[in-house]
């Protein structure tokens, strides 16, 4: 006795394509689908990157695109705005860095000062002001590297010239 459950014919869930008695209600025949060359309402990226977007690359990848670049040894202090005495005095220091870019906008906005090992001292006079801040990162040849702050600041301490 079968209870209907079991079926000894098996037949496919869902057919996927039209059987050959049953035509289609569409006479038209269908026009191919074309890949649109423009992407509205999106924005159209320029040709070539802006400095500031180089400068935010990763140094690797800028590396496998553009090829490798000729760098000495820099070490970057990027920290963002702060309320202390201070401050003003933090950002003539970081301005008058080798290399300083303002990064971002309102509560986003960061100060970036790379400094040469010639610089030393720039470098520890800038860090003595912006080092108490958690916000404050510290880059190696532009990467965040492991004990940025308690090994290679120090090891740059030691190029500042004794008198």
């Amino acid at each position: 006795e079968s209870s209907g459950y079991h079926h000894a014919h098996f037949s496919p869930m869902s057919e996927t394509r039209n059987p050959p008695d049953r035509e289609s209600s569409d006479p038209s025949p269908r026009q191919p689908t074309r890949r649109l060359d423009r992407f509205w309402p999106y924005v159209v990226p320029s040709e070539e990157p802006t400095a500031e977007e180089l400068a935010e690359l990763d140094p690797d990848l800028h590396d496998v695109l553009f090829g490798p670049r000729d760098r000495t040894f820099s070490m970057t202090l990027v920290f963002p705005p702060f309320e202390a005495e201070d401050y003003d005095r933090a950002l003539a220091l970081a301005r008058e860095a080798p290399e300083y870019r303002e990064v971002g906008i309102g509560v986003g906005l960061r100060h970036r000062a790379r400094f040469f090992t010639g610089d030393a001292l720039a470098l520890r006079d800038l860090f003595e002001i912006v080092g108490r801040y958690d916000d404050l990162q510290v880059l190696v040849d532009d990467r965040a590297v492991p004990f940025a702050r308690e090994l290679w600041l120090p090891l740059m301490w030691l190029l500042i010239p004794r008198d």
